[in-house]
């Protein structure tokens, strides 16, 4: 099957450009990044704070099937325009990785599509690569997969 989300990872960059097309309007995608509610269920996290504002923040809480803390993610929001971009870091707790800068670009293709546009900047090239070595791909794809199940029943 055809991963739908799209990875481009330059060789000796310290960045991933990662595309998402999805049969959803612009504004139920934006949501669908906004909304506690419907992060918690496409990511399967647990929202603890989602400040949607410039200079907001986040943290979002993952735990394994027997209720044990996997990890803990937070970053800052630095710019929130509504339906079209969201920038932020990204860091995960007890991770061997630094933080990240992230810029979520939204879209709108058609009236009844859109697209995901992100770029994602690391602190070196070695730090991507281990990412990449991760089942990184297969996750976001999955994860995206999952947002479009979702967000299309609100429409």
């Amino acid at each position: 099957m055809e991963q739908k989300t799209k990875i481009h990872a330059e060789n000796g960059k310290q960045e991933l450009i990662i595309t998402r097309e999805f049969d959803l309007p612009l504004e139920l995608l934006f949501t669908a990044y906004t909304e506690a509610e419907i992060v918690e269920q496409w990511m399967g996290t647990k929202v603890l704070k989602l400040e949607n504002k410039n200079h907001g923040s986040y943290q979002f809480q993952t735990s394994d099937p027997k209720g044990n803390i996997a990890f803990i993610a937070n970053g800052v929001i630095h710019e929130f325009i509504p339906n079209q971009k969201i920038t932020r870091t990204f860091e995960m707790d007890n991770a061997p990785f630094d933080a990240q800068l992230e810029f979520l670009q939204f879209e709108k293709l058609t009236d009844g599509t859109s697209k995901l546009t992100m770029h994602i900047i690391y602190k070196s090239g070695e730090i991507r690569d281990k990412v990449l070595q991760l089942p990184f791909a297969l996750g976001i794809n999955m994860a995206h997969n999952k947002l479009q199940n979702i967000v299309s029943k609100l429409k």
